[in-house]
């Protein structure tokens, strides 16, 4: 099978060869072809050169265009800074002191330089890699990207305080990913990861009235759009779990911190599960045996439909051997 093909049967509940590997590579990929991070942040040839080479040389399934969260926010106009060897950084959010929403223009995809650039990624990996591997997109979801646009303690006190204007913000944030996958998917991807990590701070409660309707609209325009959704939430999402599973996200990545087997029963067995291994104790420090060991652990507790990937990003210092030992093939049971 090629990566696209296993990858494939695996969301259609059909055996594959392998289990997919698809491990989150950002600065790691960087600096693993002698690039930086700013420059896999800003410039999709250097995101393609370093994620294809990694695909090639560590086995991995599926190509990816994610680099950082702040694409969408710089099409809203917030200032951003490219440090060397960091994660790029929103200088100012666009609603931080201001919150009226009629400031905030609708970014257009294809011209928004940021939203662009992740674009021209995509449709790099089609060009030169056809239909080999999966290429996945990636969008911010509606808590996520409205917490760069308010900055998060604002958007904490906005879900509590004013649960209209949360809404009304999450709407917007909602209808600019639904352009920036539609854009991606026409570029060639066939998966969107949905990142949406600030929800992990918030209650079961805050999260099913006010968090999940916008992603349930996210995720269903998705589909209708042709493409696959990979929900990714850092964090301990073990309490969210009941309202995840009626998002109909085709993965689910799960951090370290929630139990593989709960997940299963309280998600179902129709969704894909991917994880869940700690990137920093398991992956980066961890020996090479003690990495395929824990990542058979993984599948066991979680059982198929099943991928290969820690909890969360690689780690950039972590031992090319380790990320090896993580992508070696599994056979399925």
């Amino acid at each position: 099978m090629t990566p696209r093909e296993r990858y494939f049967a695996v969301l259609r509940s059909e055996r594959p060869d392998i289990l997919p590997r698809l491990p989150i590579l950002m600065q790691f990929a960087a600096e693993h072809i002698g690039s930086h991070y700013d420059a896999f942040a800003s410039d999709s040839r250097v995101l393609v050169e370093a994620n294809l080479r990694c695909a090639e040389e560590f086995g991995l399934d599926q190509l990816s265009s994610i680099s950082d969260p702040y694409r969408e926010t710089a099409g809203f106009g917030a200032p951003m800074a490219f440090p060397r060897d960091g994660v790029p950084i929103c200088l100012k959010p666009p609603l931080a002191e201001n919150p009226d929403l009629a400031q905030l223009p609708r970014p257009d995809p294809l011209q928004a330089p940021r939203m662009l650039d992740r674009i021209e990624a995509v449709r790099a990996f089609r060009a030169r890699a056809g239909d080999h591997y999966s290429i996945l997109g990636w969008v911010e979801g509606p808590a996520a990207e409205a917490a760069n646009l308010r900055g998060v303690s604002n958007l904490f006190m906005d879900l509590l305080d004013d649960p209209a204007y949360a809404r009304a913000l999450m709407a917007r944030c909602v209808e600019t990913a639904i352009d920036f996958a539609g854009a991606q998917i026409a570029a060639g991807a066939d998966t969107i990861g949905v990142g949406d990590a600030v929800a992990s701070q918030v209650s079961r409660k805050t999260y099913e009235s006010l968090v999940l309707p916008f992603e349930k609209q996210l995720v269903t325009a998705l589909h209708g759009l042709g493409g696959r959704v990979r929900l990714h939430i850092c964090g301990n999402i073990t309490h969210l779990l009941p309202g995840v599973a009626t998002l109909g996200a085709d993965i689910v990545d799960l951090d370290h911190w929630v139990d593989l087997t709960q997940a299963r029963r309280v998600l179902g067995a129709g969704v894909v599960l991917a994880g869940n291994i700690d990137p920093v104790a398991g992956v980066m420090r961890g020996p090479p045996a003690a990495i395929k060991a824990a990542m058979l652990r993984c599948y066991a507790a979680a059982g198929a439909p099943f991928m290969v990937a820690a909890g969360c990003e690689i780690p950039a210092p972590t031992p090319p051997a380790n990320l090896r030992a993580l992508c070696t093939p599994m056979t399925p049971d």
